[in-house]
């Protein structure tokens, strides 16, 4: 994450600003009742269009707020276990664990954790829509658009084998040597190869979900849409069955879609 230079104000001032801005209060005026510059408010509210961007409902206390991460701050510099700074706080030890783990500054290759930076890393973390991973890591989604179509190419040229596929018994599906998930690699197998190939680089990491999400979920769609024919479970190979012609039309069969059947009438 990119270093936020000078943190913005936090989501309670913005709230508290919308609020003064609801009992009648100007821009600028409200600026200044919580604590902000007039042309910051003036930028809050035509930024907006004059209507608040968030709920001004109160916090409902399920994550860490700006004074529980103050607290912390100053127990952690006083060397207090992270279970004592959890029993003070009332919150779970892995909380105040992944708190210290993933929202501390780096400040001259050292990790330092400091509230206001801590802050603003979970506000822009908990800002949606966000982006797939797979959209802004090129690197990346080459990686697993290649495993995927089984095309992978070694550094000198030559193509890689991929994983190999268990024998076709001949049974539930016909003609699956036919198919590209012969030589494709699953999104599983793929997810824990990038931790082989990539053992230092934390950004080349993804989970298998991920990639099913990627490729069945269009507004999600960072993978090619043709890459559903390389899995293994041929989901994207079934076709709905139709209506019998041979059958008459209140007649209910086996190949009758299930959305296509007759309403039964209730009885009363």
């Amino acid at each position: 994450m990119r270093s936020p230079g000078r943190p913005p104000p936090r989501r309670e001032v913005e709230r508290a600003f919308w609020v003064q801005i609801a009992d009648g209060l100007t821009s600028e005026d409200a600026a200044v009742a919580v604590g902000v510059s007039a042309p910051v408010g003036t930028r809050w509210f035509r930024h907006a269009g004059g209507m608040p961007p968030l709920d001004l409902a109160p916090a409902a206390g399920r994550y860490l707020c700006f004074a529980e991460r103050e607290e912390i701050a100053l127990l952690h510099v006083q060397n207090v276990g992270v279970r004592e700074i959890a029993r003070r706080l009332g919150r779970d030890p892995g909380t105040v664990s992944r708190e210290l783990r993933r929202n501390a500054a780096t400040r001259a290759g050292e990790v330092e954790y400091r509230a206001s930076v801590a802050q603003w890393k979970a506000e822009s973390a908990a800002k949606r829509p966000k982006q797939a991973k797979l959209v802004t890591n090129t690197a990346l989604r080459d990686y697993v658009q290649q495993r995927l179509e089984g095309s992978v190419s070694l550094p000198d040229g030559t193509v890689a084998q991929g994983p190999d596929a268990p024998r076709w018994k001949g049974r539930n599906k016909p003609h699956r040597e036919d198919r590209q998930w012969v030589t494709g690699w699953s999104p599983e197998q793929i997810s824990h190869r990038l931790k082989v190939d990539f053992p230092d680089d934390g950004a080349m990491r993804i989970s298998h979900e991920a990639i099913y999400q990627s490729l069945f979920i269009q507004g999600r769609g960072a993978l090619k849409r043709e890459l559903v024919t390389c899995l293994r479970t041929g989901r994207a190979l079934r076709k709905p069955r139709r209506r019998s012609r041979n059958k008459p039309q209140g007649h209910v069969t086996d190949d009758v879609v299930i959305s296509e059947r007759p309403v039964k009438p209730r009885v009363l």
